[in-house]
């Protein structure tokens, strides 16, 4: 089977572990020819390039820059890349035709490029992997409103690519009941959970002692780590004020590691406060950050309490893949630490008063002897339901 994948994500090396590098190969290995398009933004300064890489055609567009940029080039750069995606393929691969079209969001605005596949595979199934919901989280954050021209017009967006996808895939139940509750014009039977997958990493475990030591981090307490994006869905605010209320403790620390647009809002914090208990590290690279999580404890999520989209962090997976439980401080839409509880591998909080993610903190502390127990129970549930085998076959089942 011929497949092509259009995703947001820079892939340039199919070799490294992610949720959709993962996946990808996961169709080479049953055999399929995958085909992989996404923007090379003009910051690489690259031009557009067609190379195979161990079995998979890798497709960079030339683009404008659409992420970590300001927001004007990210608009124009989001509505030029049907446009863009469209004169690539055509270009490189004139002649292929797919039986599978499988894409991401974000961005929503690949219904015209979707389209154009169809138009030219009618045989071919189209599959939405649903990540982000826009332009609703946008209207959740306050970046604009409803009675705005940017939500039409991004709205309108949204319904082409839903009624252009043949099946879509959710990451959990959450999604799925806010995707049909939201647009009555979809099928039920058209909508499921294809959750964040992963594929298990065979390398040996690390020594902790030695990792700690390495990036100067206390050996004898627990460690709670936060890993990934600073952004404005994480709720940096509260996460700083809940890194306020324990900078002073003596019984476990904090660690935050990554990088985006409200980074510099918590550096300023630290600069100033100077934490006895929080460590801030920026972006490591992707071996060093899995050696440093699993040097740690109790893994950390954040998500702004404003969010009527339940979101469902891709980060859970490594912190569940190193048997780690997970404490989830997130909106009350969001199922992930509904599902951790009661699951047996953490705890949710809302994350609107930082006494409550405190009293988690304390609780984990408290039983510090069942944190190997609930990282052993998610890591057997992360075998059940988030490896790509799973999203794979939700995928290949409807073809």
């Amino acid at each position: 089977m011929n497949m092509i994948f259009l995703t947001l994500s820079r892939m340039t090396d199919i070799r490294e572990r992610g949720i959709y590098t993962d996946l990808m190969r996961k169709f080479r290995e049953e055999g399929h020819r995958v085909y992989i398009v996404f923007p090379e933004e003009r910051r690489f300064l690259q031009s557009t390039f067609f190379v195979e890489q161990e079995g998979i055609h890798l497709l960079g567009v030339r683009t404008l820059n659409i992420q970590k940029t300001h927001i004007v080039e990210k608009g124009i750069g989001t509505i030029l890349l049907e446009s863009q995606f469209k004169r690539a393929i055509r270009k490189y691969l004139p002649d292929v035709r797919f039986d599978l079209i499988l894409y991401s969001t974000p961005p929503i605005t690949f219904t015209n490029v979707v389209r154009f596949l169809k138009k030219r595979n009618p045989g071919a199934i189209s599959y939405l992997l649903l990540k982000d919901i826009f332009p609703q989280n946008a209207v959740d954050l306050r970046m604009f409103s409803k009675r705005s021209l940017f939500y039409a017009y991004f709205r309108r967006k949204e319904i082409g690519l839903y009624k252009s996808s043949d099946y879509i895939g959710c990451m959990s139940p959450a999604n799925v009941d806010f995707v049909l509750r939201n647009n009555p014009f979809i099928a039920a039977d058209r909508v499921e959970v294809a959750p964040n997958s992963i594929e298990i990493s065979s390398r040996k475990p690390v020594d902790r002692e030695s990792v700690r030591r390495m990036f100067h981090l206390p050996l004898g307490k627990s460690i709670f780590i936060y890993g990934g994006n600073l952004g404005k869905p994480q709720g940096i605010d509260f996460l700083i004020q809940c890194m306020d209320r324990n900078r002073e403790r003596e019984d476990c620390c904090f660690l935050i590691v990554g990088n985006g647009t409200e980074y510099g809002k918590l550096r300023d914090w630290y600069d100033r406060v100077h934490p006895k208990s929080v460590f801030l590290f920026e972006r490591l690279p992707k071996e060093d950050y899995d050696r440093l999580v699993q040097s740690c404890d109790v893994g950390l999520i954040f998500l702004d309490h404003r969010f009527t989209i339940p979101n469902y962090p891709s980060r859970l997976l490594s912190y569940l893949e190193y048997k780690m439980p997970i404490i989830a401080a997130t909106d009350k839409h969001t199922d992930i630490g509904r599902i951790a509880e009661a699951n047996g591998y953490g705890y949710g909080c809302e994350s609107v008063h930082p006494e409550d993610f405190s009293s988690l903190v304390n609780r984990m502390i408290a039983q510090k002897d069942r944190i190997r127990e609930m990282g052993e129970k998610g890591y057997r549930y992360l075998l059940d339901h988030y490896l790509v085998e799973h999203t794979y076959r939700k995928i290949i089942g409807r073809i």
